[in-house]
């Protein structure tokens, strides 16, 4: 009897050395019949040999084809590094902008608040009124559906309402300074927030501030004491009311950390600051009333018209300082949700001085040249502040 025999695929190679050469070189061995089950069909031996040409033209087919495939796959991280630095692009401009407009509303609110300030000596009334101005803002916000409204819990609430007291206090204290010393003056002061952030932290949460820290706090304190000591427009009660801003509004911030920390998509920075600014109006609002009484009548808007502004230039700039107020604001937690809170303090630092040096230039206010160190001293400190908070301490 004849044997018969079929085709089995047999690499002499390795399999992926026979895929990397130009042609698929393969060997057959024979394989007895015997081999194979003894009801195996000769049909099925024949379909066997078909299957295992037609596999061997694949393979060989398909390594030809191996470098093509090669150079297309190569080609896509390209494209992707394309997008991706377009997208870079168009974040860096963006925030840019964003930078910009913070900056800028933030000098115009300063220059309207203090011209304001300056004739309607009634700090609660005006900052409860520019609390108003940003309540109508988020309402008109939530209403036409710019933002989703937040969803919060009673707890929430609490924690939320104990932050909006720190922050219409800080705000209010800042209003009351502003309106007795020089604006770059306040804004000097205000320039020893970080002293109370790591004050507050550290008594509070226990933590440690490393030694560059430190270190960076020398000269805000520094430089604050020595532009205090030769200010022209020094006053006790502009001078209290600015540290006790500084302290207020860092433990805003201090604790406003810790509630943040929870990640509830629905009380984002943005939202939290919207909640903060309607509780602090519905908060100052009778408070300020009790305090001064109401002191948007005719007859008040008249005096302070004899001192420097008609009642319309009053009405229009203290709408535009309640309008800079809740914007410049806004825009700064928007920035914050974009950056790294390093990099927005770096910013707000140069923010101040921005402000200063344009109030300055705009109300022309005189400045010593011991003064003017001393302003450069704490700005420094702050930066450095900055930098600082960025190092990360060695494990040990």
């Amino acid at each position: 009897m004849a044997t018969n025999y079929a085709l089995a695929l047999s690499a002499p190679k390795p399999f992926f050395t026979c895929l990397k050469q130009s042609s698929f070189q393969c060997g057959f061995s024979a394989i007895n019949q015997s081999q194979f089950p003894t009801s195996c069909d000769p049909k099925h031996v024949v379909f066997s040999n078909f299957c295992s040409r037609n596999l061997v033209q694949s393979l060989c087919s398909s390594s030809r084809r191996l470098p093509d495939f090669k150079l297309r796959s190569a080609a896509a991280p390209d494209s992707r590094d394309e997008a991706a630095k377009a997208d870079k692009l168009i974040r860096t401009v963006q925030l840019a902008a964003m930078f910009g407009v913070w900056y800028m509303l933030n000098i115009y609110f300063n220059i309207f608040n203090k011209q304001v300030l300056k004739v309607y000596h009634f700090p609660a009334t005006l900052t409860a009124f520019q609390f108003g101005c940003g309540t109508v803002m988020i309402l008109l916000m939530w209403g036409l559906n710019l933002y989703p409204k937040p969803k919060i819990n009673k707890t929430q609430f609490l924690q939320i309402f104990l932050l909006a007291v720190g922050h219409t206090l800080g705000n209010l204290l800042t209003n009351i300074s502003l309106g007795k010393v020089a604006v770059s003056f306040t804004h000097t002061i205000k320039a020893m927030e970080p002293f109370f952030t790591v004050l507050l932290s550290a008594i509070f949460f226990g933590e440690r501030p490393s030694l560059w820290i430190v270190s960076s706090l020398v000269p805000i304190v520094g430089g604050v004491a020595l532009a205090s000591c030769t200010e022209v427009s020094f006053n006790w009660i502009g001078f209290g009311t600015a540290m006790a801003s500084n302290l207020t509004n860092q433990t805003r911030n201090v604790f406003s950390k810790k509630l943040m920390r929870k990640n509830d998509e629905s009380l984002d920075n943005i939202n939290l600051f919207s909640i903060i600014t309607i509780i602090s109006f519905l908060f100052l609002a009778p408070a300020a009333i009790i305090l001064e009484g109401v002191k948007f009548s005719p007859s008040y808007l008249q005096y302070a018209a004899s001192e420097g502004l008609n009642v319309k230039e009053l009405c229009v700039r203290a709408l535009l300082s309640g309008l800079c107020f809740h914007t410049y604001q806004q825009v700064s937690y928007m920035i914050l949700g974009m950056v790294n809170p390093v990099t927005h303090a770096v910013g707000n630092s140069v923010k101040r001085v921005v402000v200063i040096v344009s109030s300055v230039i705009f109300f022309r206010t005189p400045v010593s040249p011991v003064n003017s160190l001393g302003t450069a001293l704490a700005l420094a400190g702050v930066f450095l502040y900055s930098r600082a908070k960025k190092m990360k301490p060695k494990a040990a």
